[in-house]
């Protein structure tokens, strides 16, 4: 064969399109069932957003019934809010993102503090906070803030 031709038939293989379309054969069966309704649209698809969908896939795969349950309700309602809040949601996610892992940790620890509580107990301390004038809600974050830095160790200088 002509080295002409090996070239292209190079450039043709290693192409966006043909890795796109070839993309979908190389999903697991289990993935291409889960993904059946962007079968028609996946070689159109940003590999990006490809990837993404078929990892969500191979996670949903490894579900037992009730994780697929709990998320399918996550899922819904996800879809159920606003395009406004998701964008808040999202930001929210990128500055947590970008904190350190002790800060990270913390908010977890918090999260899971909160959940521990009872619904009736949330639901007070959420109607509290709301009656609560922003002045009183500014001091109590500063209370936090305060509580925060004294409690975070200090650097000792080089030895």
């Amino acid at each position: 064969m002509n080295a002409k031709w090996l070239i292209a038939l190079a450039l043709l293989l290693g192409s966006p399109v043909h890795n796109a379309q070839d993309a979908w054969t190389v999903l697991s069966a289990e993935q291409q069932r889960v993904l059946s309704r962007f079968a028609d649209s996946w070689a159109d698809m940003p590999a990006e957003r490809r990837e993404r969908l078929a990892l969500g896939a191979e996670r949903w795969a490894a579900m037992s019934p009730d994780q697929r349950r709990a998320a399918s309700q996550r899922f819904d309602q996800w879809r159920s809010l606003t395009d406004d809040r998701r964008a808040l949601i999202r930001e929210r996610y990128e500055i947590y993102r970008s904190l350190p892992p002790n800060e990270q940790q913390r908010i977890r620890e918090n999260f899971r503090r909160w959940n521990q509580l009872n619904r009736d107990r949330r639901q007070q301390l959420r109607d509290r906070w709301r009656q609560m004038t922003p002045e009183q809600r500014q001091q109590i974050r500063d209370r936090i803030r305060d509580n925060r830095q004294r409690n975070r160790p200090r650097s000792r200088p080089n030895d």
